[in-house]
């Protein structure tokens, strides 16, 4: 077990696959946790308190910005999402790797106050693209998906203030491409030098 976990920001425009892709990455690679963040939108069908996110109301949620536990957070169109800070801080001290799946807004955030951190954004393949993809989806009013195409425009821009990018045509494709891309960032010398330096000890003897 690694002394201390890779805190991993993955964002993306509305419908581009973040969440379906973030799932995979847990099934397939050991130690890594998927952060809950918390909302005040209401539930899609099928979504469960505590596991797709955690809801709350608005009063609680700004409750919690004033007491500065979260992570990041932003107001993302009518409703507050952030990430709780007990939680990633606790699991990245126990060697695991944390993904926060987030917007551009928090994970401006994140960046400011963890550099280190690994940032990765996941882009359609078009616009299109995506627009397909936000009403096979079918839970957005078509003011809704108007709104997110707009919006998806502005944020693929962010992109260039990120470490990777990765364009997701092709589900299982760009499922490896993240699998990937931690896997090597485990592998950085500056992550292991404390293995190194106790193989390099172990040789001596």
């Amino acid at each position: 077990m690694r002394e201390q976990g890779m805190l991993i920001v993955v964002s993306g425009p509305s419908g581009v696959g973040k969440g379906t892709l973030c799932n995979i990455l847990v099934s397939k690679v050991e130690d890594v946790f998927l952060s809950t963040s918390a909302t005040t939108r209401l539930p899609r069908p099928g979504e469960l308190d505590g596991v797709n996110y955690i809801f709350m109301s608005h009063e609680n949620f700004e409750d919690k910005i004033k007491k500065g536990q979260f992570l990041e957070w932003a107001k993302v169109y009518t409703n507050y999402y952030g990430t709780p800070k007990d939680v990633v801080i606790k699991k990245l001290s126990e060697g695991k790797d944390v993904i926060l799946e987030i917007d551009i807004q928090g994970a401006a955030q994140v960046k400011k106050n963890y550099p280190e951190g690994i940032f990765i954004f996941i882009a359609p393949p078009s616009i299109e693209e995506l627009e397909k993809r936000i009403i096979k989806r079918g839970s957005d009013t078509k003011d809704s998906v108007d709104l997110r195409l707009k919006c998806a425009k502005e944020e693929i821009q962010a992109a260039f203030d990120y470490d990777y990018v990765i364009i997701n045509e092709d589900l299982d494709t760009a499922a490896l491409m993240l699998q990937s891309i931690v896997l090597a960032e485990r592998c950085r010398v500056s992550r292991n030098k404390k293995k190194l330096l106790e193989i390099k000890g172990g040789s001596q003897l």
